[in-house]
């Protein structure tokens, strides 16, 4: 049997924390899908076209959804995929987000034939600016990987990869990477404490320079090394700042090495 027509079928989301939160108010306000089914222990908000059923065993016999999204958290993957092997087997469309958990891992324990996507986007999707890198296995057809595609695209930007080994990297550098900005955040207010600037002020500047330049990179057009040297004058208070973390050992260093440790830590946690 073929996977449900995606023009008329609901999406199953498993899984509505944080991520899978997001991502349904992102299918809701485009529209993605004409109604919604959700399978989440917890309460989600109510909504006109979303079918909360608190677990898999509550879902119709008869469910031919367009796609299963998964989006649980990756230890609990083993508990949660079994009742859906029969959808997969059906041609349903699997799109996983949880972190490490490879596509041979689904393959495992959804069956050889299953469709599946595998995808790391990450935390500004909350508010549709993540990004999202996926690969797919040979088993999705072109309309069910344009169909994943709209869904990651509802909460930011979509990048493909043929080669799946670089899911690690992806999850290293944006996957993980707002935590990195956090802390600039953090330690952009910290040194203006230091500096002098009351706790509150040092707060509001780092945050605003930082969401501003961050802007500025966005819709300028111009690459970040163009645009640092624009504000770098010869000798000036910049360069000063700017001649400390350059220098050997300083912020690229060890932005290199946290972005290494990472990736080498979603290699030891994949299955």
């Amino acid at each position: 049997m073929s996977a449900a027509d995606p023009g008329a079928a609901p999406i199953l989301l498993v899984g509505c924390g944080k991520m899978g939160g997001a991502l349904l108010a992102g299918w809701r306000e485009r529209r993605i899908a004409p109604s919604f089914l959700v399978v989440e222990p917890a309460d989600v908000p109510p909504a006109p076209d979303v079918t909360h059923h608190r677990s898999a065993a509550a879902l119709p016999a008869d469910l031919a959804p367009a796609a299963i999204v998964l989006a649980v958290k990756p230890q609990a993957l083993d508990e949660v995929l079994p009742p859906y092997r029969g959808l997969a087997a059906r041609g349903i469309p699997i799109l996983s987000i949880a972190a490490g958990k490879t596509l041979a891992y689904f393959a495992r324990r959804l069956g050889a034939d299953a469709a599946v996507v595998r995808s790391m986007p990450n935390t500004p999707a909350a508010i549709g600016r993540g990004i999202a890198v996926a690969c797919a296995n040979p088993r999705v057809s072109a309309a069910a990987r344009g169909l994943c595609d709209r869904l990651l695209a509802a909460v930011g930007e979509v990048a493909w990869v043929e080669d799946e080994p670089l899911l690690d990297a992806v999850t290293a550098l944006s996957g993980s990477g707002p935590a990195y900005v956090f802390l600039l955040i953090e330690c952009m207010a910290k040194a203006g404490v230091a500096a002098g600037l009351p706790e509150r002020l040092a707060a509001q500047l780092a945050l605003a320079t930082v969401a501003g330049a961050a802007e500025l990179a966005r819709v300028s057009g111009e690459l970040p090394a163009t645009l640092r040297e624009n504000v770098t004058s010869p000798g000036g208070t910049t360069r000063a700042a700017l001649d400390v973390l350059m220098a050997p050992g300083g912020l690229e260093a060890l932005l290199v090495e946290a972005v290494a440790a990472a990736a080498r830590r979603s290699r030891e946690l994949a299955d």
